[in-house]
């Protein structure tokens, strides 16, 4: 399996630690799923050229991810920071709205789409703004999507269609509501159409049949890139396999072991900003 992930990457602000740790929906797919161990994992996206940008190249670099085709902007990368509960749950507290990603936006070259015609998936999400070249892009690979929160009817128009894979974060949805999105979203087009809900673990719909997984108790610190890690080891598994209750406990089972360490997939590194307001 190669995947391929675009779009926002960050590093999280641990305020009370005085650590960054490298992050951004799009990264973390990229990075989780090459730990699984997939044949080959891509990243394209915006950095800056700051201490948070090179801490995020050095540990793709680690990581073995594949970062050949990504763009570097002269400013700042994108940062949030972030505060955890008595519970370890994660609360983002602050932000500079993604840094100079945000300000750019991604621009894909036709060397850029036959790059990305070499792999078998292509990740994205809601914060990396490339919904406009999902149409160019569904019939070269298949698409998973993270829309995390957002479930205006319009959006879920603009983008199902062309996503075969549609995760939304629902730990603010009742299980009813999140039946009536899911069957939306399939009817729309997402033929795989997953919910997230914290404690309450996982809703899935596949046009067949209502799935549902518990979550695996562990001892949490930090439940930051769970649904990330949620993503990478359902995708790696169903590609694998396409048993949709094996990708389920695969998917759970990822997103516990992240559960019990800082950050998305560590790599927490010092920092000490010059200017608090940038990141506020």
């Amino acid at each position: 399996m190669k995947i391929i992930a675009i779009g926002d990457n960050v590093v999280d602000y641990y305020k009370h630690q005085n650590k960054i740790y490298p992050g951004g929906n799009a990264l973390n797919v990229a990075v989780l799923c090459k730990r699984l161990n997939v044949e080959y994992s891509s990243y394209i996206g915006i950095l800056g050229n700051d201490m948070a940008a090179a801490h995020i190249i050095d540990v793709l670099e680690k990581e073995k991810v594949d970062f050949s085709r990504i763009r570097q902007g002269y400013g700042e990368n994108g940062m949030a920071v972030v505060s955890l509960d008595e519970h370890g749950d994660r609360v983002f507290i602050g932000s500079n709205k993604g840094g100079i990603q945000s300000r750019l936006g991604i621009r894909l070259t036709p060397e850029d789409y036959s790059f990305i015609e070499k792999h078998d998936l292509l990740h994205t999400s809601v914060y990396s703004n490339i919904e406009h070249v999902l149409p160019d892009l569904k019939y070269a690979i298949a698409i998973s999507f993270d829309f995390s929160t957002q479930t205006n009817e319009d959006y879920l128009e603009k983008v199902c269609p062309y996503v075969q894979y549609a995760f939304f974060s629902g730990s603010h949805l009742t299980e009813e509501e999140c039946r009536v999105l899911m069957h939306k979203a399939y009817r729309l087009g997402s033929k795989v159409v997953c919910i997230t809900r914290g404690a309450d673990g996982v809703l899935l719909y596949n046009g067949e049949k209502v799935y549902r997984k518990s979550v695996i108790p562990t001892d949490v610190i930090d439940t930051l890139g769970a649904g990330d890690s949620f993503i990478a080891g359902f995708l790696v598994s169903y590609m694998a396999e396409s048993s949709i209750e094996k990708a389920l406990r695969h998917g759970a089972a990822n997103a516990s072991e992240t559960c019990k360490n800082y950050g998305a997939f560590g790599y927490g590194l010092d920092y000490f900003p010059k200017n608090e307001l940038a990141v506020q």
